[in-house]
């Protein structure tokens, strides 16, 4: 039976270390880092991420702002508010909640945001950054994998590691991080050919392609460590319930370790949020 990687305590671990960072940064630099959080519209989700984000920041002693605009908002009057952020120098992290409203381009408004500032991690000279290497602000999700799995293994070297999903978001540069810890990775999607024989052959296996239970448990080499990044609502005997991209159940009675759903992977991604924003504050301010 496979270890369960418990991503709620190691967050609230992670987060316990940054409340002391940044109450050094408050003594000893007058400092308080500041996170801008922009919604646009009435998702319904998107307000439990964001309320989830503020509550955090409040815990951890991170100012928040918050920017609620109407699901008429045009792309114009949106990219003025990132203008504006950008320029003030008391914000140190920009977090436009995805999706946005149809007339608005994702692309537009991530880049945007100052690259000093984009929390997130989707900038592209940030995504250009990890691609060579040379980390800034690194995308939450896969950085919160990334710790979990140097906690559970140590060092990563030489490892087979297979990501499933090759998002912007979260495929790719998983896959960047993994290498630039020395694992052999592959990146396979829904449309890779025997994609079981692919799964079975990973050390570390990462479930990030959107659908549920999607990796069947015998994909999964036994004593694998497996990381399941995906975030499934299902309708389950008359229920609705959260499931991730793979079977758990089934995994885990071969992984050597797994990350459950929900209490996985969620809970880092938001806690990276935080690492993210005090990083950057630090960044701006020549503390680093």
């Amino acid at each position: 039976m496979a270890t369960i990687i418990d991503g709620k305590a190691f967050a609230n671990t992670l987060c316990e270390k940054l409340a002391q960072e940044i109450k050094q940064l408050q003594t000893e630099h007058s400092l308080t880092p500041c996170i801008a959080v922009v919604l646009v519209g009435e998702d319904p989700a998107s307000q439990v991420y964001v309320r989830n984000k503020v509550k955090r920041c409040e815990e951890l002693g991170i100012e928040s702002r918050e920017y609620r605009l109407s699901n008429a908002t045009s792309q114009t009057e949106l990219l003025e508010l990132i203008n504006d952020l950008n320029n003030d120098a008391s914000v140190n992290g920009i977090l436009v909640q995805l999706p946005v409203p149809e007339q608005i381009d994702d692309a537009a408004v991530i880049n945007a945001i100052s690259s000093a500032k984009d929390v997130d991690g989707f900038h592209i000279e940030n995504v250009g950054a990890l691609s060579i290497g040379e980390n800034q602000l690194v995308p939450c999700t896969p950085l919160g994998s990334l710790m979990m799995l140097q906690d559970q293994l140590g060092d990563l070297s030489g490892m087979h590691a297979v990501v499933v999903g090759r998002s912007n978001i979260v495929g790719k540069p998983m896959a960047n991080l993994l290498l630039q810890n020395n694992c052999t990775v592959t990146i396979a999607h829904s449309k890779t050919r025997n994609l079981d024989e692919v799964c079975r052959q990973a050390d570390i296996l990462v479930a990030a392609v959107g659908r549920p239970r999607f990796i069947q448990g015998d994909w999964v080499k036994p004593g694998a460590t497996v990381i399941d990044v995906g975030i499934n609502r299902i309708e389950e005997a008359g229920k609705s319930r959260l499931v991730g991209d793979v079977d758990f159940a089934a995994a885990e009675e071969r992984a050597g370790a797994i990350t459950p759903v929900p209490g996985g992977v969620g809970p880092m991604t938001i806690a990276c949020l935080m690492h993210n924003t005090v990083r950057a504050a630090k960044q701006q301010h020549g503390l680093m």
